[in-house]
């Protein structure tokens, strides 16, 4: 019998990026890097441990499913450009 290990939750890896991306709990988890990208599929998986999809949908790395969040990412936006 072999033996496998399970490589730790991509919430728990240290982001190696400068700075550090948001974690997936975050408001602006989106903003975390690309780490693999299937734009022919829609969906992005970023180095949070988040999934991403083309409408903003998002499936977080404890398995949680947000809808949409177009609207309001951008209003956010809107609000952070009107500074």
């Amino acid at each position: 019998m072999t033996k496998t290990t399970q490589a730790p939750a991509p919430s728990t890896r240290p982001c190696s990026h400068e700075p550090n991306c948001p974690p997936a709990e975050a408001f602006d988890r989106d903003a975390a890097h690309v780490v693999a990208a299937h734009p022919e599929q829609g969906w992005s998986l970023l180095c949070n441990g988040v999934v991403v999809f083309e409408d903003f949908g998002e499936i977080l790395p404890d398995g949680h499913c947000i809808g949409s969040r177009h609207r309001e990412l951008a209003t956010a936006s809107l609000h952070r450009h009107a500074s």
